[in-house]
């Protein structure tokens, strides 16, 4: 767990430092936002950022989302200061920590960081069956191909590999392939110096030397352009990068791990991925069967999200009845684990009696399944509710429907801006950047419960 503090480190942020460090944090600190850019062009990479409230939390995100470097930002003061802690959270902060700091509160905060990075729950065999085979290579430094559709868990076997080997004390760095333009993708591998391209305003350093001594993972790899594959398999061979506009090569100690969504081996006969890199990718092929695949997944998973929700949105724990459970197991689940916890989540906010019912499963009005579900008279219903639904959309424009659907979603998550992004399939910046936009045309927009607690 790599911690940056952003400010001052007097007072109470030196015992919010020897706190984190305590529970076993690396810190770092950087006394200003540029001096927080340099070191993380640098490779001194974070898995969280903590920084005082009288930084200017917009820029730092604006900043951070222009050099497409992904951290989590938890923003904190010694004021108690409502309209700060607001501004604060709608700027892009996931949280809001008052000071001096509570022990408790910080020890949660990092494990909900740690704990969202290493969440492994099963118990179907076919599941146990990739563990144990994940377990048995995690210490070699192999490089490992994970194969699955889309939601299934790639990423989260792919920390777990981390996590076993003897790579564990040092960074797990993740780039997704699909995420970041084709033209940026070489600079956020390789890194680049200062003035290589119109840009780049200062030398950065690549997540391949980021990940030096540790873990490197090429998330969905598949969609890399083959150019770039020739680039990224003599970094593999030869463990030496060039930085973009650099005249020195580089050596870099990794681990390489990528994941596909995609039959690469059909890739390779298409001619979208090059078959050298295939063979030094798979070197052992760990494939994740579909949800639809492993029954006893489900009810596992669904109690863990029930927990995990309920708690993150302040809402007491509610069981999964008997008849939700029976439903969750009547679906084939195209979205895999993505989908359950989006729809167990939906449940949580939905539920109001003892238990999750099999109401809240089915949608967020009740009316039709989830995804998937093949019975005759849930897909008659669907269909009447989807025509139902058109009819009502019919004279509104695009705009206002995403309006609706995303004040109404954010209303749902009592404010949660992340909650919301989740359930939407947007990125949180998306969602801060419609909000933005409602707010300054004068539309309400529901302020995230914490801080309307603090306000009222």
């Amino acid at each position: 767990m790599r911690l940056m503090i952003i400010g001052s480190l007097n007072g109470e942020l030196t015992t919010a430092t020897k706190i984190a460090m305590d529970r076993g944090a690396q810190v770092t600190h950087a006394p200003s936002i540029d001096c927080a850019l340099k070191d993380l062009r640098s490779g001194r990479g974070a898995d969280l950022i903590m920084a005082e409230v009288h930084n200017d939390i917009s820029e730092l995100v604006d900043r951070l989302d222009a050099e497409h470097i992904h951290v989590p930002i938890v923003a904190c003061g010694v004021e108690n200061d409502a309209k700060a802690a607001v501004a604060a959270i709608q700027a892009g902060a996931k949280e809001y920590i008052p000071l001096p700091p509570d022990p408790e509160l910080i020890a949660a905060i990092l494990e909900a960081v740690v704990a969202e990075a290493h969440a492994l729950i099963y118990r179907d065999e076919k599941m146990a069956q990739v563990i144990s085979l994940a377990d048995q290579i995690a210490r070699s430094d192999a490089s490992v191909l994970i194969t699955g559709e889309s939601g299934t868990g790639k990423e989260v076997v792919a920390r777990h590999l981390h996590a076993k080997s003897s790579r564990r004390t040092k960074a797990f760095i993740c780039v997704n392939c699909a995420a970041i333009p084709e033209n940026l993708l070489e600079s956020e591998l390789f890194g680049h110096e200062k003035g290589a391209f119109t840009g780049a305003i200062a030398r950065r350093i690549g997540k391949f030397e980021e990940a030096h001594g540790g873990t490197l993972l090429l998330d969905e790899i598949s969609e890399m352009d083959t150019r770039l594959q020739a680039k990224l398999l003599r970094a593999i061979q030869e463990r030496v990068i060039d930085r973009v506009g650099g005249t020195k090569p580089i050596r870099v100690d990794i681990r390489i791990i990528a994941t596909s969504n995609r039959d690469l081996a059909a890739a390779v006969r298409e001619g979208t991925f090059r078959e050298d890199l295939l063979y030094r990718l798979n070197v052992v092929n760990l494939r994740l069967p579909p949800l639809r695949e492993r029954p006893t997944d489900i009810l596992e998973l669904a109690d863990h999200f029930a927990r995990k929700y309920a708690q993150a949105n302040g809402v007491p724990h509610r069981s999964v009845s008997a008849e939700a459970r029976r439903l969750l197991l009547t679906g084939s689940w195209p979205g895999n684990v993505r989908e359950l916890e989006n729809t167990i989540h939906r449940a949580v906010l939905l539920s109001s009696g003892a238990e999750i019912e099999a109401e809240a499963i089915r949608s967020p009005d009740g009316a039709s399944a989830p995804a998937g579900y093949g019975l005759d008279a849930t897909a008659s219903m669907a269909a009447q509710t989807a025509e139902a639904v058109t009819r009502g959309l019919v004279g509104q424009t695009v705009a206002e429907v995403e309006q609706n659907l995303i004040l109404e979603t954010l209303g749902h998550c009592l404010g949660n801006r992340t909650h919301a992004a989740n359930i939407l399939g947007i990125s949180i910046r998306t969602l801060r950047n419609k909000l933005k936009a409602y707010t300054q045309d004068g539309i309400e927009v529901p302020l995230p419960r914490d801080a309307r607690a603090v306000i009222g």
